[in-house]
């Protein structure tokens, strides 16, 4: 959980939430001792919800219409504002190396 949580730079108990409400969509598995398991899949997933809320600016109803009917376009545009940070990161590193 903690982990995932640091990867989308929000806090645990928002990616519990998330976890809890997206229910349909999100299926972490748990250990001996409860901890949720994510799949990356599941992580992908709440990729996706973080986009639609804080990028988009959809209500928790609306993000889970969105991907209810149209899950297929959420995910590209997912993948492609990771691949632009990616490469923004590498035009930093490359402008401090000059």
């Amino acid at each position: 959980m903690g982990e995932v949580a640091q990867e989308l730079g929000e806090n645990a108990s928002a990616v519990r939430y998330w976890s809890n409400y997206f229910e349909k969509f999100i299926h972490p598995q748990r250990n001996a001792k409860g901890n949720r398991l994510y799949h990356p899949e599941d992580v992908d997933t709440l990729k996706q919800i973080q986009f639609l809320l804080k990028n988009q600016g959809l209500t928790l109803e609306g993000a889970r219409q969105r991907l209810t009917e149209d899950r297929r376009s959420v995910d590209k545009r997912v993948k492609a504002l990771e691949k632009l940070k990616e490469i923004k990161q590498e035009l930093i590193a490359v402008r401090k190396a000059l």
